[in-house]
């Protein structure tokens, strides 16, 4: 080989590695934002971050970043998203890792409800992933959120929270993954299904929905749905529970109804009878003397170890562009006895909407 020949291969390589190299470096670079808008990009937002109930002194798991509330219950931090102009995939990976106490036991058996949600400025907080843990298992989660396209980008703040009362007890890792779409030839496409939406906005988040705190007036809220909005559709987060864990709002269906101007639109039960398919995920589930495992009762909405889906419901003969007022009610829900215990439900909503009709049957999460 000739010595001009091995310089020329020599150059070719460097460059090729230069290249790959500043493809690999994007994150702390100045590139062209339509350069950067064509690339992959994964966020880590919480990483073996604790949380965990200490009233003593929660900050002792606070990092530069992450910050503590509610005596350790949630975390936040803020974070700056990647911005698109065309459509993008967004995959949040969640993992819920127990704290062992040690080698056989850790230190959070139960099954404890949980979330990650975007906090914005001017609306409810807007649950990204809502789970319930496992019986001190190890969970993970990938669910695709490019619904949530308008509103995650830029400076965002996220919450975590696990209803916990042991001290250490969970760690989580919670990441995005930005995807832009596009076809074999590199052409960014549409594709129908994960369309991202013009619109979204959160509406509604409630920690405990009681007998004592809503009765038959319910929740509340008013929107203003934004012109020339084809399809509104809500999505609506919910998990009935009791506060002792006997019947009630965990064990027995409940009635959730939701109204729009005072006109019910949708009427349902929350119900999950596919428990027993996350035994696996389990490791301290109880099993009590008529035989059946704790984990495995069927539940209003949840189940240990799992994810909880949304409902999504198409409004858009009810919520046209303008002014309206939207009501959500549990009926029957299980007031407090004598030794305080109740029924309690989680829930939360959200609005997205389109500026072109959008193919609910071939839409999916």
């Amino acid at each position: 080989m000739s010595a001009k020949l091995e310089c020329d291969i020599m150059t070719k390589i460097a460059k090729a590695t230069l290249f790959a190299f500043t493809l690999l470096s994007l994150g702390s670079l100045s590139v062209h934002p339509a350069f950067a808008q064509s690339l992959t990009a994964t966020i880590d937002i919480f990483t073996q971050n604790d949380i965990q109930f200490d009233p003593n002194d929660s900050t002792d798991y606070e990092t530069a970043s992450v910050k503590p509330v509610d005596n350790g219950r949630e975390i936040y931090t803020s974070v700056t998203l990647p911005s698109y102009n065309d459509d993008v995939r967004i995959t949040a990976h969640l993992t819920v890792h127990p704290i062992p106490k040690d080698e056989i036991v850790v230190h959070d058996k139960w099954d404890r409800a949980g979330n990650v949600r975007l906090s914005a400025e001017g609306m409810a907080d807007i649950e990204i992933i809502k789970y319930i843990t496992a019986y001190g298992g190890l969970t993970e989660y990938e669910v695709d959120v490019s619904h949530l396209a308008p509103v995650l980008k830029g400076d965002c703040t996220f919450k975590a929270f696990i209803d916990t009362w042991v001290s250490p007890a969970w760690k989580i890792d919670f990441s995005l993954e930005f995807e832009p779409i596009a076809d074999s030839s590199g052409e960014e496409v549409y594709i129908d299904y994960i369309l991202n939406p013009d619109w979204a906005e959160g509406i509604m988040f409630v920690e405990s929905y009681s007998a004592e705190k809503h009765g038959e007036k319910g929740v509340t809220c008013d929107v203003i749905i934004p012109r020339d909005m084809k399809r509104v559709v809500m999505n609506y987060f919910v998990s009935g529970h009791c506060t002792d864990g006997s019947g009630a709002d965990e064990f027995v269906p409940k009635d959730n109804v939701i109204f729009v101007d005072g006109r019910p639109v949708f009427r349902f039960q929350p119900w999950r009878d596919d428990c027993i398919d996350f035994r696996a995920v389990n490791p301290y589930t109880r099993r009590w003397s008529e035989g059946y495992w704790s984990s495995d009762f069927s539940r209003s909405g949840w189940c240990p170890g799992d994810k909880v889906d949304p409902v999504q419901i198409d409004l858009t003969d009810y919520l046209t562009p303008g002014s309206h007022t939207i009501r959500f009610e549990i009926e029957n829900v299980r007031p407090k006895d004598d030794n305080d215990h109740y029924g309690y439900w989680r829930l939360s909503s959200h609005l997205l909407g389109w500026e072109k009709k959008v193919n609910l049957v071939k839409w999916k999460m």
